[in-house]
């Protein structure tokens, strides 16, 4: 009997096509995303170094959420990274939608990261 591949199997594959033509500079990081079920992530990386500049996600105590798992979540963790971003000196960046495809929470974090002065 064949089996049809999990979602995140196939998440993992598409990722790893983006990810031949994506990487992060010192000048220039990469927006990695990464949303579970329950919390979403996000992380400026410099891939020439292997290094995560800045981060934020929805398990950080100072955040008060309602719901870690939604729209309005992603948002504020859009926000709270360009902020973060901002502050260390990083303008412009390279978005990395993690295999996901660009809607809902992703599309949410994104554009609120535009909105407070992230360009890509």
């Amino acid at each position: 009997m064949i089996t049809k591949p999990s979602k995140n199997y196939v998440r993992k594959r598409i990722h790893g096509r983006v990810r031949k033509k994506i990487s992060g500079t010192e000048s220039r990081p990469r927006l990695n995303v990464f949303r579970s079920n329950k919390n979403i992530y996000a992380q400026l990386i410099n891939d020439d170094e292997g290094v995560t500049l800045v981060s934020a996600n929805t398990n950080e105590k100072d955040l008060n959420l309602t719901s870690k798992s939604n729209v309005e979540a992603a948002e504020q963790i859009g926000k709270l990274l360009a902020e973060r971003a901002i502050e260390k000196g990083y303008k412009t960046v390279v978005f990395d939608r993690g295999g996901y495809i660009y809607h809902g929470r992703v599309k949410a974090l994104a554009e609120a990261a535009r909105e407070a002065g992230l360009n890509f």
